[in-house]
């Protein structure tokens, strides 16, 4: 077990890559009550396409798979896993996103063995024809349900705005037709393949010995047998530089009308440390004009242009990004038009380098501030890990931008051929 300490914010993590292949990382902290414990598989609703552990031909499985996956992996011959945490005085939960599917508990008491009914069940696969037709109804009404969501609609449209091939473009969850088409087979075989070991992350922080947990969890998967993976392939189409459409309209019974504007980016097979870079500037800059001090939320508000639903977002991956800005508007057009008008102004701004030290402080501070809170800082840590950087680094990347990478960054950020505008309008 590797130990490491950050002396800089005072964090002490422990880490070991078990035989099988899996990331075991624990960061005890006895000053909480409670425990956390997230695990990660690398997979999430954009692999549709890979080569299946074991076979040497890519496979296209049915959009919503991982979703599917997620939902049934809840349920095990022996019953409801929920109703096992619930017991043992857990709350937990599961989610599903582009690219990852977590699994997590917090408690405050029966730590250990919720930790192993946490691993036991994720890795307990157990499904049948007669289950999985029975869940297709269940996902079903879930899909029937976000289709009718106005914020949900926006998000997504805007995103099927970008992107032309990528299947970020298809909704987490498929669609309706899509799931009715998955099988049992299609369960096992993605299971087989993106929760094999080598492919997922344990992070366990909060009240805990570390060298007890190690144990516990290196007992808990010697007594399992994995196949072994050699590599993981997966296949993803073409995808052009420019948005798949300029403008989308959809409509919906909706009292006021949604708009967001979203920016497609670029650029993204760059060697890890400008990846990092790119991903803090991106989140900086946008705070620095669009959060509720700043210069375009301001004159965005002053203009009536926007109510209190306005947001900004980004998500930078390995092979897809996007920015996300929006808001309700009695002004959809005007909305739109002023503030693409204010992203392509970013390119020529001249920022002080005083003004980028005030920024570059206020991203230490939520940092900072994100480390005290455990679920955050399991996603943050794990997502991080994923994309093979290490999350409690940041603090000295940030510190170590400078003036001239913030202006480099705003001058190659946004072009006029990567925005897309979406608006939910009422029927």
């Amino acid at each position: 077990m590797n130990k490491h300490t950050y002396e800089e914010i005072g964090e002490t993590i422990y880490t070991k890559k078990l035989e099988n292949g899996l990331d075991v990382i624990l960061l005890p902290k006895t000053e909480m009550a409670k425990t956390h414990g997230l695990f990660t598989t690398n997979y999430g609703s954009i692999d549709l396409e890979f080569v299946p552990i074991g076979k040497d031909e890519l496979v296209t499985v049915p959009e919503g798979v991982a979703h599917f996956l997620e939902h049934k992996l809840f349920e095990s011959e022996k019953g409801d896993v929920f109703a096992d945490f619930s017991k043992q005085g857990a709350s937990a939960n599961a989610y599903t996103s582009f690219t990852k599917t977590a699994y997590l508990f917090t408690a405050t008491d029966q730590i250990e063995k919720n930790v192993e009914t946490l691993i036991d069940f994720v890795q307990d696969p157990y499904f049948t024809e007669q289950s999985v037709e029975k869940e297709k109804g269940i996902i079903a009404q879930e899909i029937n349900m976000y289709d009718d969501q106005p914020d949900w609609q926006s998000f997504m449209g805007t995103i099927k705005a970008m992107f032309k091939h990528h299947p970020v473009n298809v909704d987490i969850a498929g669609t309706v037709e899509s799931i009715n088409k998955i099988t049992k087979d299609d369960l096992y075989t993605c299971y087989n393949t993106f929760y094999h070991p080598e492919n997922m992350t344990l992070f366990i922080t909060g009240n805990f010995d570390p060298n007890r947990m190690m144990q516990l969890v290196e007992r808990n998967q010697n007594r399992k047998d994995f196949k072994e993976m050699k590599e993981l392939r997966r296949n993803f189409p073409v995808e052009p530089q420019e948005v798949a459409t300029k403008e989308k309209k959809i409509t919906m019974p909706v009292s006021i009308t949604k708009c967001t504007v979203g920016i497609k980016e670029a650029n993204l097979d760059i060697s890890n440390e400008a990846f990092l870079k790119k991903d803090l500037l991106q989140g900086m800059i946008l705070d620095h004009y669009f959060s509720k001090g700043g210069e375009f939320y301001q004159l965005l508000y002053e203009e009536q242009l926007i109510d209190d639903s306005f947001f900004f977002e980004t998500n930078l991956d390995r092979n897809f990004g996007y920015t996300l800005i929006g808001s309700n508007s009695e002004r959809p057009t005007e909305f739109a038009d002023t503030l693409k008008e204010m992203l392509l102004r970013i390119t020529n701004a001249k920022l002080t380098s005083e003004t980028f030290e005030r920024i570059k402080r206020k991203k230490i501070g939520k940092l900072l501030r994100s480390m005290n809170n455990l679920e955050t800082m399991a996603n943050l840590y794990t997502h991080y890990h994923i994309l093979d950087l290490d999350f409690f680094s940041i603090l000295s990347t940030v510190r170590a931008l400078t003036f001239e990478d913030a202006q480099q960054f705003m001058q190659n950020w946004i072009s006029e051929e990567r925005l897309s505008v979406c608006t939910i309008a009422a029927e």
